[in-house]
């Protein structure tokens, strides 16, 4: 079982913005735009925020919207219920990429780009039955793969920084694993547990990490994120949220030093609500900790 270290500090997370997204999701900081792209994911928006000036830009997509990354050049892709899009962030078109998906009751969940710009995203049933979830992985062509199968709830992904190594979330399993990766061909091995959560503490949800080789993992349920050593297992350091479903979490601001997080307000009780109005808001905290810039999309989609 994960232990948590003696000599870890609590921090609180404050209140940015007042979303009240349905389910917030999909954070990722832009390092040239310096904004915090986020999704709402029942909502069906695509939110841009700039802490500089406080500003929440939505742009309504009409879709569940499972994640979103930049792509080299400008836009980005977003995954949609009806596929992976080009998205033109400056009008709000989009174009058609592919979808693998052919079950109706199945979305897209959450994504990321690995270090050479290919777009990994996963899949869930909307009513979260065992076994009939996927991870899938676009590559620079535009031809997507399939890497992984017989998940639930595929969700948090993120790549060290020597590029050897992934690690990922099947949520339900409340388990992280890591996985040997090839930068070269983007292939993944066999994966290993390296962290187990104790489902009284949350359940594993998106993810991040740090300068230092840490993951900051949201605890859906625990309304927490916390610190772990992934060669370890230990648990760090934990940031409480006054939210209880935290979804997804990015290091974002200009020197890459404050830790966003997303929360959402569905399956939220009457109680919960009264006690913490603010779920579904965007928060933020500084951990006295650097993260490292999110990867863009390098396939040419821009057309």
């Amino acid at each position: 079982m994960t232990q948590t270290s003696e000599s870890a500090a609590g921090l609180t997370a404050a209140l940015e913005l007042d979303a009240g997204a349905r389910l917030g999701e999909g954070a990722l900081w832009h390092p040239t735009e310096q904004c915090l792209y986020w999704v709402d994911i029942e909502g069906r928006a695509l939110h841009i925020y700039n802490p500089e000036t406080k500003q929440d830009r939505v742009l309504h997509l009409g879709e569940r919207i499972g994640t979103v990354v930049p792509v080299e050049g400008g836009g980005a892709l977003v995954a949609l219920q009806n596929g992976i899009h080009y998205l033109h962030t400056d009008s709000g078109k989009l174009s058609f990429i592919t979808n693998p998906i052919k079950e109706k009751d199945i979305r897209f969940n959450d994504g990321k780009c690995d270090p050479s710009g290919r777009f990994w995203v996963g899949t869930m049933a909307l009513d979260t039955r065992e076994g009939v979830a996927d991870l899938y992985m676009l590559d620079h062509d535009c031809f997507i793969h399939h890497m992984l199968g017989n998940l639930t709830i595929s969700n948090g992904i993120a790549w060290t920084q020597d590029k050897k190594t992934a690690y990922f979330t099947d949520t339900p399993t409340q388990t992280v694993k890591a996985f040997a990766y090839n930068d070269a061909s983007g292939q993944i091995s066999e994966g290993k547990v390296i962290i187990k959560i104790p489902k009284e503490e949350g359940s594993p949800d998106g993810m991040t990490l740090d300068a230092e080789g840490n993951l900051w993992i949201a605890l859906h349920g625990g309304g927490a994120v916390a610190k772990y050593n992934p060669e370890t297992g230990e648990q760090l350091q934990k940031v409480n949220v006054p939210a209880i479903n935290t979804t997804s979490c990015a290091f974002g601001g200009k020197d890459l030093d404050t830790l966003y997080i997303t929360t959402g307000r569905d399956g939220v009780g009457e109680e919960e609500l009264r006690n913490y109005p603010y779920h579904g808001g965007l928060f933020s905290v500084k951990p006295d900790v650097r993260g490292i810039p999110a990867s863009f999309y390098k396939g040419d989609v821009r057309g």
